[in-house]
């Protein structure tokens, strides 16, 4: 019987590693790919000006257009949001039912960290 407990434990660890692995590894390609779609659109208007040769009032509405599909990709996001946020309180729900009692406090505090980086990360983007 004690066998049982520290594997339903050890279970128990494995499944909140992987799962915080899962929202680490999200929270990176989020972050990721918002320095990515700054770096893509600022190549994308050099490589334009350099390959198709673009005049300076072509690259001023070049410029327009770029700044217009990034705030589209924000709505989407804003839209999509509540959603991502909805399914991460949903699992970390799962998680604090198994969790001990001696580890939800440090469970919480984690979760704060992670949060904190998130919203620095969704800052630094708007910022972009």
């Amino acid at each position: 019987m004690e066998n049982s407990g520290i594997r339903s434990k050890a279970t128990g660890l494995v499944i909140v590693v992987f799962l915080l692995g899962i929202a680490l590894g999200a929270l990176g390609m989020y972050y990721w790919g918002g320095q990515v779609l700054a770096n893509r659109s600022h190549h994308f208007l050099e490589d334009m000006k350099r390959e198709v040769g673009l005049t300076t009032d072509q690259q001023k509405q070049l410029e327009v257009i770029i700044q217009d599909t990034r705030g589209k990709f924000q709505a989407i996001d804003d839209q999509t949001r509540p959603q991502y946020d909805q399914v991460r309180q949903q699992a970390r729900d799962r998680i604090r039912a198994f969790l001990t009692p001696e580890q939800r406090p440090k469970f919480e505090d984690f979760v704060r960290r992670l949060d904190e980086e998130r919203k620095k990360r969704d800052q630094e983007r708007q910022r972009h």
